[in-house]
């Protein structure tokens, strides 16, 4: 028998278990408003982040805008260490998706103490929105993305091996447009002919390294050309795992008092990502 199978479920009782349904569920009326305040919260600090950054307002309001965002650092602050505090395996949490990245939403503003300009790093607090659809009870996008999560991890052997077949491409290229055009031409170095290489192939075109010479500009054209076949390999191999993907998958939005992760199967007893027995099991979100 498991451990998890001896631990006895979160009764519902105490200080911890409640503040732990609050911050981490959106099921009750302190929970949603609690969260809505949360989303509230992250899009006024990320948009003081991205009105610093104008010249004109920095200087007119740049030290209202430090102000507010030491108070968004600090909320946040407050808020991950209550989650760490409320929850039954705080490393969990701690290391889980969320977890890093609410870490990493308070982690710029103190380094700014060290660091000029790392404050504007804070911005990754816009990845903290993905908990809307835990709290508008999107549970159905919830099984989206595990589908599309689903067939990326199928598809990534196959990616890898054209990723490498490209790299190899790009490099041969390089190296032949290199001995092709050479330094006079802009060319002036292997590296810098991979880069050149790299930018057509993908398309991109920026023109600041163009090849001068009859021979370089048709294998140019051949790199062109095989740059529309190649764009599209990666989404055929996605498309057909996505094909492959069940559609009967059906996750929702209760978290694990454990480590804090939700979108488990519907009925599910244990939490799919620790093991902990759920406090209930999970029904049709």
């Amino acid at each position: 028998m498991r451990n998890q199978d001896r631990e006895e479920p979160a009764k519902g009782i105490g200080f911890r278990y409640t503040l732990f349904e609050i911050i981490f569920e959106a099921d009750t009326p302190l929970g949603k408003m609690f969260d809505i305040a949360l989303l509230v919260v992250i899009l006024l600090s990320v948009l003081a982040v991205m009105l610093e950054s104008v010249s004109q307002i920095s200087l007119a309001y740049g030290e209202l805008l430090t102000a507010f965002e030491w108070i968004f650092t600090g909320l946040f602050t407050l808020e991950y260490i209550l989650r760490i505090y409320s929850i039954r395996r705080p490393w969990n949490y701690i290391f889980s998706f969320f977890g890093v990245i609410d870490l990493l939403a308070i982690a710029p503003t103190y380094l700014s103490l060290l660091f000029s300009g790392t404050h504007v790093l804070a911005v990754i607090r816009v990845f903290r929105l993905l908990r809307i659809f835990r709290i508008f009870k999107l549970a159905r996008y919830l099984s989206e993305a595990s589908m599309l999560l689903r067939a990326l991890r199928a598809s990534r052997p196959k990616i890898t091996v054209f990723l490498f077949f490209v790299l190899t491409l790009v490099v041969i290229v390089g190296s032949l447009m290199y001995l092709i055009e050479g330094p006079e031409h802009g060319f002036t170095s292997i590296p810098t002919s991979i880069y050149w290489a790299i930018v057509t192939l993908t398309t991109v075109g920026y023109g600041d390294i163009t090849p001068m010479t009859m021979l370089g500009k048709f294998l140019a054209g051949l790199v062109m050309i095989m740059g529309y076949g190649i764009i599209a390999v990666p989404t055929g191999i996605v498309s057909v795992e996505l094909g492959k993907v069940s559609s009967k998958v059906h996750l929702n939005t209760q978290a694990c008092d454990a480590c804090g992760r939700d979108g488990h199967d519907d009925h599910a007893v244990y939490c799919k990502f620790c093991g902990y027995k759920l406090e209930k099991p999970t029904a049709c979100g």
